[in-house]
């Protein structure tokens, strides 16, 4: 397997010795920021995010650092909150959160340009600063201390900050160490892969494994970070496919991710996708219906448009934003096949979903180039994939000219599928 550029696995580690990237956590966000508004300490403020007018069930989203010291869970509700406390409560103000956010990330722009800078989510961001050490004759972990005391001091919001040659150890040691450390700040090599990496436990602990994927890890025997790492790779792409592998190298300490390249997807985007906010939650059953109708959609728009997609993501979340997944899967080849894109979408659904009620969904299909010819590995059989393929394209054509209700799964006609009346508000006839 290569890396871009010709830099093989074996050899990649050398690549990424000298590389620093750095990853950026603004801590318990939601409710600094509420704390600022009202000129508290977070660190010695009662205070959580969550709209209490809807009753004693309604969704915490956020907690002070102060009440994690005390064990309150950041995801709770209300009626679990202790009794004891007199707590402040703060409405959500996600406008206000997103401001913040993007001065924040204002600030990360002045110390590096946009393509060495990837805003992951809204409290958290990845910049690379292999480039600016020479230019600011400063080491990672000196620029890191700057960046958070300008944080500070601009808009006394708190952050954390893990430093490695690469993404993944950079996450996880700001996850696992950083919040120990004097600075909040925390460094990791490869060097300490063996050490500290592979102590991890349990395994939902590490970035990228929730608890579904370590109920399924555990029935394989594997436990901590360390079985994962000696597992053999091999078992685990035929039980995950390309999922297995990275999972594997990130055991190991490895990462491929470059900030640019993703830096790339988000300023220049370049994707068919679709998502919905659902009439009703619904459950695990319900849902591969939607997904499937969603599939077949936006699978359509790909092959109209004569392109083929090699990265498929999906999105699940529900009603209150707190709980949910956002996951992507590279494929070794691109496709444009209903049937495989929806197999790898009910993988990561699979993989992630953790039983909770679904509000939201969203597929997105990226890394996309032209359909000019059909590539095949040696198990796959020509004459199938060909009728599929035709079969495909003429449903597209007359969806296309008759209009997209002429032609319906017999799921669609389903109590909780959404498609026909979908197609009715947004207009049966146009693609």
């Amino acid at each position: 397997m290569r890396h871009k550029g010709g830099i093989t696995i074996e050899n990649l580690k050398d690549y990424q010795l000298n590389k620093k990237i750095l990853c950026i956590d603004l801590k318990s966000f939601y409710a600094s920021v509420e704390c600022v508004l009202r000129g508290l300490d977070p660190f010695t403020t009662p205070l959580v995010v969550a709209d209490k007018s809807i009753g004693e069930y309604a969704i915490v989203l956020a907690v002070t650092p102060y009440l994690k010291q005390m064990g309150v869970s950041s995801r709770c509700r209300v009626k679990d909150l202790p009794k004891d406390i007199d707590i402040i409560f703060a409405r959500p103000q996600m406008a206000k959160y997103m401001e913040y956010s993007t001065k924040v990330v204002d600030i990360y722009l002045d110390f590096v340009s946009e393509e060495d800078l990837y805003v992951y989510s809204v409290d958290e961001a990845f910049l690379d600063l292999t480039h600016y050490l020479s230019y600011y004759k400063m080491s990672a972990y000196e620029i890191a201390i700057k960046i958070l005391n300008e944080i500070y001091h601009r808009y006394k919001l708190t952050a954390t900050c893990g430093i490695g040659p690469n993404m993944l150890l950079a996450k996880v040691s700001m996850d696992i160490e950083a919040k120990k450390t004097r600075y909040n700040i925390a460094e990791w090599t490869y060097d300490d892969v063996e050490t500290k990496l592979h102590k991890i436990e349990p395994l939902s602990k590490m970035w990228g494994i929730g608890h579904r994927m370590e109920h399924n890890l555990n029935l394989l025997g594997i436990f901590t970070i360390e079985d994962l790492a000696k597992y053999d790779k091999n078992k685990l792409k035929s039980i995950y496919g390309v999922m297995g592998l990275e999972l594997w190298y990130h055991a190991n300490g490895i990462d491929m991710s470059l900030i640019q390249e993703k830096g790339k997807l988000r300023n220049n985007p370049k994707s068919f996708g679709t998502s919905q906010v659902l009439p009703k939650t619904y459950n695990a059953k319900e849902i591969y219906t939607i997904i499937l109708e969603m599939t077949d959609e936006v699978t359509r728009r790909l092959r109209l448009s004569k392109k083929v997609c090699k990265t498929i993501g999906l999105m699940i979340g529900d009603a209150t934003h707190t709980q949910g997944f956002s996951r992507q899967l590279s494929l070794d080849m691109p496709t444009s096949s209903t049937k495989e894109i929806f197999e790898t979408c009910l993988l990561l659904f699979d993989l992630y979903y953790e039983n909770y009620p679904i509000k939201n969904v969203g597929i997105q299909l990226s890394n996309l180039s032209e359909q000019k010819y059909q590539q095949l590995s040696l198990f796959e059989d020509v004459d199938t994939l060909e009728k599929t393929f035709n079969l495909e394209y003429t449903l597209d054509k007359v969806k296309q000219r008759f209009g997209k209700n002429k032609v319906l799964r017999a799921t669609s006609l389903e109590e909780h599928a959404t498609a026909k009346k979908r197609n009715e508000q947004v207009g049966g006839h146009h693609v």
